[in-house]
């Protein structure tokens, strides 16, 4: 079994061990949260190429004692060029290729948007420094993990039509085998060059320039001025209070407030007992609701229907807990989101944290590769409808529908807890059977990730929309859960991918940290 991982010096959280370690050893020298996360953001970057690169988005949550949360979103707009008429006729955004990479990347702006937010904490550990272990592991290579190599090999037919990829992600033209060492001179040269010009640079600077023109030469509505234009940005988070604590989560263009609505209204509905067959029940229930909501409201942050706060308000909380049955499950037409991503999280030995979550979309994204930078883009645009008068139409600067959500708790006894996961339309849900085993029903860090874990909707590529359950789940409650109206279907595997990989950090008002990392994942907890 693994355990929860404890220290005092600081604690971080990664799907990939080379990360957690890249973070950890930052806090080691003295760095604060949000640095250690950009060191470990470049790191997984470089390590778990088919889950981000510095080619996609990302969202933060900076926590520090005595202070409201920030909120950093660091989500690329459509290009400018970006409208139906760029793609008429198709009926619909192609998904793989150049014409897929039709949205800024802008996880760089936001590791630079969060250092600044850390320069008032007075450390400023040297930009090179924080790049250092994703330049040696790009140029020196990393071994390969199994999931890259089982989603490489699911998706090779379709991503080798995509400039760059092959050349990139192939080893003599074939998948690579899980160990087989990557290399990855190209993007090791681009991360060289950040560090030394600064990471303006990827947007006003050499890098800018050298982007911009290879992919407008490879058929992206991306140009140059869509870089410049860019700037991450400071948000206020959404919140909801619980009678143990306050949880924060990001606003649109995120699934935020889904994340954040699950868990409330669970809450609501006052189950006793954790494990139970009301637990997953009432989460699944819950979740339900959520979605059909979500899916109403979110969309473009400068074209809300309704603001998102207004849905965390007690009255209409307490409406919609009112609509769920729970002897009977809501059946479920609905059409989830799909999406690959990393989830990961600091705590610094003063208290300060960061959920942190890093995406290109898709697995490889677009898989388009740029020649000179060796930077892989994101696909994340084709989240937009062609039909620009649809609550998520395409149009130039408009901001996708993002599942990305990184949550942040903080408890009225002073506890301070930071989580999330990778997985598409699985984040809320994770994120609530991960925060309501720990907080609810007092199961231990650790034991609440490693626990069976459930799926409504799809995943990973899955096409399907019923209840996916992993292989340890009793029978006592599969059966239970079919014969309240659920339409299961058994996994497997007792540690499935589908699952996502999450993570977890607690910081104690006595300075005990807790960290814990998913089995299902490639990843680790590091403290010092």
């Amino acid at each position: 079994m693994i355990h929860t991982r404890r220290s005092y010096g600081g604690m971080c959280v990664a799907p990939h061990h080379l990360a957690a370690e890249a973070g950890r050893d930052v806090l080691r020298a003295g760095g604060n949260a949000v640095e250690a996360m950009v060191a470990a953001a470049a790191t997984i970057a470089v390590a778990y190429p088919h889950m981000n690169a510095i080619g996609g988005d990302g969202f933060w949550l900076i926590h520090e004692p005595g202070r409201p949360p920030v909120a950093i979103d660091a989500c690329g707009g459509a290009a400018g060029l970006a409208t139906p008429a760029f793609y008429r006729g198709h009926d619909a955004i192609p998904e793989r290729g150049p014409e897929a990479a039709l949205t800024m990347a802008g996880t760089v702006g936001g590791w630079s948007e969060a250092l600044k937010v850390a320069g008032r904490w007075g450390s400023a550990a040297p930009l090179p420094d924080l790049l250092a272990d994703a330049i040696r592991h790009a140029r020196d290579g990393v071994a390969v993990s199994r999931s890259q190599q089982q989603l490489t090999v699911r998706h090779q037919a379709r991503l080798s039509q995509s400039p760059g990829f092959n050349e990139t992600f192939l080893i003599d033209g074939q998948a690579p085998r899980e160990g087989e060492r990557l290399l990855q001179p190209r993007l090791a040269a681009t991360l060289e060059h950040l560090a030394a010009a600064g990471l303006d640079d990827f947007y006003r600077g050499e890098l800018a320039a050298s982007m911009a023109n290879d992919l407008d030469a490879a058929g992206s509505p991306l140009r140059l001025n869509d870089f410049s234009g860019y700037h991450a940005r400071q948000v206020t988070p959404l919140e909801v209070s619980l009678a143990d604590a306050t949880l924060y989560n990001l606003p649109a263009p995120t699934q935020g407030v889904a994340s954040l609505m699950i868990l409330a209204l669970y809450e609501r509905l006052k189950v006793a007992e954790g494990e139970s067959v009301a637990h997953i029940h009432g989460l699944i229930e819950a979740t339900k609701q959520s979605f059909l909501l979500r899916d109403r409201y979110v969309t473009d942050p400068g074209r809300l229907p309704e603001p998102l706060q207004d849905l965390l308000d007690n009255a209409h909380l307490d409406r919609t807990a009112a609509e769920i049955d729970m002897h009977k499950a809501l059946p479920w037409p609905h059409e989830p989101a799909r999406g690959d991503t990393i989830w990961m999280g600091t705590v610094d030995r003063q208290g300060r944290a960061a959920s942190f979550i890093q995406s290109i979309y898709w697995e490889f994204g677009s898989g388009l590769v740029l020649p000179e930078s060796g930077v892989l883009w994101q696909n994340r645009g084709i989240s937009f409808s062609l039909d620009a008068d649809s609550l998520r139409g395409l149009g130039p600067g408009r901001k996708p529908f993002h599942t990305l959500n990184p949550a942040l708790a903080r408890f009225h006894d002073g506890r301070t807890l930071v989580y999330g996961t990778m997985g598409g339309e699985g984040q809320p849900q994770t994120q609530a059977a991960v925060f309501s085993r720990y907080a609810f029903h007092g199961i231990p860090l650790q034991q609440a990730i490693s626990a069976p874990r459930w799926l409504l909707g799809r995943t990973w590529g899955e096409s399907s929309t019923n209840l996916k359950l992993e292989s340890r789940f009793p029978e006592h409650m599969v059966a239970a859960l079919r014969a309240a109206g659920h339409d299961v279907e058994m996994l497997p595997e007792a540690y499935s991918d589908t699952m996502g990989h999450a993570g977890a950090i607690v910081h104690h008002p006595d300075g005990l940290i807790e960290g814990a990392h998913d089995p299902r994942s490639d990843g680790g907890a590091a403290g010092h």
